[in-house]
């Protein structure tokens, strides 16, 4: 004989009015968003988080005792200058 109602279907119905239940308070809602928003980020982190954990605050004005960092600017300009000029003339 087939059951008509099914145990499984029984469980679900349960989880899902407890979860409506749970839910119907204003901090177990907020409790819930901020949960799902975290998760969330760990699973498919932003673009923008990664970017603000360059160092950007030193970018285009190096220390001027740092003589690499100094090298690796006056480099760039120069590259870029070049590589301007070789496409205008």
């Amino acid at each position: 004989m087939k059951r008509s109602i099914g145990l499984t279907s029984l469980m679900i119905a349960g989880i899902g009015a407890s979860a409506a239940v749970w839910l119907s308070n204003k901090p177990n809602r907020v409790k819930a968003e901020n949960f799902l928003r975290d998760w969330k980020e760990k699973i498919y982190p932003n673009i923008f988080k990664k970017s603000e954990k360059l160092p950007i605050h030193k970018g285009g004005h190096p220390h001027p005792h740092d003589e690499e960092d100094n090298n690796m600017v006056s480099e760039g300009a120069q590259y870029s200058v070049k590589f301007y000029n070789e496409k205008m003339q």
